[in-house]
């Protein structure tokens, strides 16, 4: 029988209203085999709830543990020194109310405890991003000069950045035999595979920093192909989005209504991704190998983070788990098609 090398899953993020009880029962009856959780799911009065509850929950529901969608504290965390109000709907009213460093000491010792969470879990592979390491002027990516001058480098000076403020995190990661997988994103330490190659670089390798494809962030010049061919080796998270371009419309338009923006995020089937291209390039860079090689999992998630500005979200994402499941979970070739001509 033809091996079928994932599964459907899906992310947490976007169903903060739910606890993560609800999160569940929503994510087994569209027809998920397993989940991703936000880390403000595992949240309890008294700081995250216990392993033994998470892995209760998870066992009634009958589905598998896919990681800890873990994107918001750690953006906060190194983005926290430019003083931008944007991290204040990722941390508690009381501090946000605190200097930039006092935020940013907050997001680290949470972060470090959602990753000792994570190990008693037994999940190998965060799902996250890093903030605007290098400062809000590279990350408008403007391509215009003025980045270095006669007495500053902010290039330079942003990897240097980057190094000591997220050495505490990646040392603690490794210890406990996690992966931090970076989603290459616009507005992120790293928003393409030369960015992120460019950390790496500056951290000398480290094997703690993974990568979380997700195609749906490639809408400004480098396709998926360009970005994760050139990552490959380092995937070993992945979500399934898709999106469209309206055309005639600026994609840096100064505009918050999501409805009336150039680039949308759409349904999985009708957007302008072929999303089964995405899939078979994920095998072709090694993912679900690694995955299951990493986790000991039979096979890896899929995991289906659809959004829409128009369509309700708990319908968007369950018809894009259900088109996961339906046609991108198939069975692998076992060989050439050519194998059985003239037999």
């Amino acid at each position: 029988m033809a091996k079928t090398l994932f599964h459907p899953s899906i992310e947490g993020a976007q169903h903060g209203s739910k606890t993560l009880e609800q999160f569940l029962a929503y994510a087994k009856s569209s027809g998920a085999a397993g989940a991703q959780p936000s880390n403000y799911m595992l949240q309890s009065a008294k700081g995250f709830k216990t392993a033994k509850e998470i892995k209760s929950a998870f066992t009634k529901a009958k589905l598998s543990l896919d990681g800890v969608s873990a994107h918001c504290p750690f953006w906060v965390h190194t983005t926290a020194w430019t003083g931008s109000p944007t991290v204040r709907p990722f941390v508690p009213p009381e501090i946000a109310k605190q200097s930039p460093a006092a935020i940013e000491k907050w997001a680290e010792d949470y972060c470090l405890r959602l990753l000792d969470l994570c190990a008693e879990l037994g999940v190998k592979i965060v799902p996250m991003f890093w903030g605007v390491a290098f400062g809000w002027e590279l990350a408008t990516g403007y391509p215009w000069g003025f980045w270095k001058g006669g007495d500053f480098d902010l290039v330079a000076e942003g990897k240097e950045r980057f190094v000591k403020k997220t050495a505490k995190l990646r040392q603690h990661a490794k210890s406990l035999g996690i992966f931090l997988a970076h989603e290459i994103h616009p507005g992120t330490a790293a928003m393409c595979a030369d960015d992120f190659q460019m950390l790496l670089d500056a951290c000398e390798g480290d094997s703690c920093l993974a990568v979380n494809a997700d195609p749906s962030h490639c809408w400004e010049g480098e396709s998926w192909e360009t970005r994760f061919q050139k990552v490959a080796p380092r995937i070993l998270a992945c979500h399934v989005k898709n999106f469209t371009i309206r055309p005639g419309l600026p994609l840096r338009r100064m505009e918050a209504d999501w409805q009336k923006r150039a680039m949308q995020f759409v349904d999985i089937p009708t957007g302008d991704l072929n999303l089964m291209r995405y899939v078979e390039l994920l095998i072709h860079a090694g993912y679900p190998q690694r995955y299951c090689q990493i986790t000991g999992a039979k096979s890896a998630p899929l995991v289906v983070e659809a959004e829409s500005a128009y369509r309700d979200l708990d319908m968007t994402s369950a018809n894009g788990i259900e088109y996961t499941r339906d046609h991108l979970c198939f069975p692998l070739a076992a060989g050439s098609f050519e194998d059985g001509m003239g037999a």
